[in-house]
């Protein structure tokens, strides 16, 4: 039987990974195969929590928010994490997993708040956990948010959903000769200013030596293959 390097994770998404290529809103054929990976991971007996961002709806640094107070554009981006937490929860469970949205910004009647002691209680019972909300507080990203969330639940690690291979020197969609690291420390990172996740999520994780893989999700089972310990993509670690 196939053995997890992991038995509890936390994978970010980005919300335009649920747009696809419709560069908005969800689509719903790209969430359901997302949700039929997850499924297959889950099968292993892995733990899984998700922290899923929001710019397929709205991004509080984007441009159509400039004039808008940072705040405000930030709680909107917030909103835009839920609806995509509940998008995912109804494609995960159409899977037959039972699945929890927990919420940073108090909303009762869509999903519960966050606790942590009763996400890891869910996430104990089989059940995969999504947050949503970010951190609850503006001038964080989502990425801050999968850092924290990681650390309350005790994650072994994070997974870091992208749509190029891996860490690289310069941006490889633009830059074709770009330089891909199969490995990379915390602090090459910020010391070299790499956008792969902000400076504060990787200054969190640095602190609390937590584990994060960046690989591509378009291509289809490397949730599972980061899971059994495949070199896929790039680590980062101390």
């Amino acid at each position: 039987m196939v053995q997890a390097i992991f038995k509890r994770i936390l994978l970010k998404l980005s919300g335009e990974a649920l747009a696809a290529n419709q560069g908005f809103g969800v689509d719903p054929s790209r969430i359901h195969e997302i949700a039929a990976e997850l499924a297959d991971v889950h099968s292993l007996g892995v733990q899984i929590a998700i922290v899923v961002g929001g710019g397929n709806f709205f991004r509080g640094v984007a441009v159509q928010a400039k004039n808008m107070d940072r705040v405000s554009a930030d709680h909107m981006g917030m909103l835009a994490t839920v609806i995509n937490a509940l998008a995912l929860q109804d494609a995960l469970e159409k899977q037959g997993i039972y699945t929890r949205v927990q919420s940073a910004i108090e909303m009762n009647q869509v999903a519960e708040p966050f606790i942590r002691r009763r996400a890891i209680r869910h996430l104990e019972k089989g059940r995969i956990v999504i947050f949503a909300g970010g951190t609850g507080n503006p001038y964080f990203s989502t990425d801050t948010a999968a850092s924290l969330r990681a650390m309350e639940i005790k994650a072994d690690a994070i997974l870091k959903a992208t749509k190029v291979d891996g860490i690289y020197d310069a941006d490889p969609i633009i830059v074709k000769d770009a330089k891909m690291f199969p490995n990379i420390s915390y602090l090459d990172i910020l010391q070299r200013g790499l956008k792969v996740m902000d400076a504060t999520a990787i200054s969190l994780c640095r602190d609390n030596n937590l584990p994060i893989v960046v690989f591509n999700l378009n291509h289809q089972g490397n949730i599972r293959r980061v899971v059994l310990g495949e070199r896929v993509g790039s680590l980062v670690s101390a």
